[in-house]
Order: structure tokens, then C-alpha cells, then sequence
């Protein structure tokens, strides 16, 4: 039921967010579509975890392409 609301939430930032803001990701996909993907692939809680670990490590020198 979380998961939802979760992608909800992340698909009005993807439209909501600064085009600067957005187009700062150093990784593909982009920190939310992976966050996306990580809910949808293992729900809401390790979702959550997967999406705080990316997030940590959008620095220099890390980028390129990651999957959950």
C-alpha cells in the first residue's frame, strides 16, 4: 500500500523539481527512476534503504550506470 503512494510522490518531483535539480544525477537512471525501480522491485521498506544509499553516494567521484 506504501509503494504506491511512494512512486506517487516521486513522479510529482520528477515534474515539480527545478530542470537543474533534476538534471544533476550523476548516474543512470536517474536517483528517482531508480528509486522507482528499487520499490517496485522490492517494496517499500528496502525500497526506502536502497533509495538512501544512492542518494549517499551521488558525489563525485561515483557515477555511471547502477540497477537495483
Amino acid at each position: 500500500m506504501m509503494v504506491p503512494i511512494a512512486i506517487m510522490a516521486i513522479r510529482c518531483y520528477q515534474k515539480m523539481a527545478p530542470e537543474r535539480l533534476r538534471s544533476a544525477c550523476r548516474f543512470e537512471p536517474s536517483c528517482s527512476n531508480y528509486s522507482i525501480l528499487a520499490f517496485q522491485k522490492y517494496g517499500f521498506l528496502k525500497g526506502c534503504d536502497l533509495t538512501a544509499r544512492r542518494i549517499c553516494r551521488c558525489r563525485y567521484p561515483n557515477g555511471g550506470t547502477d540497477y537495483p
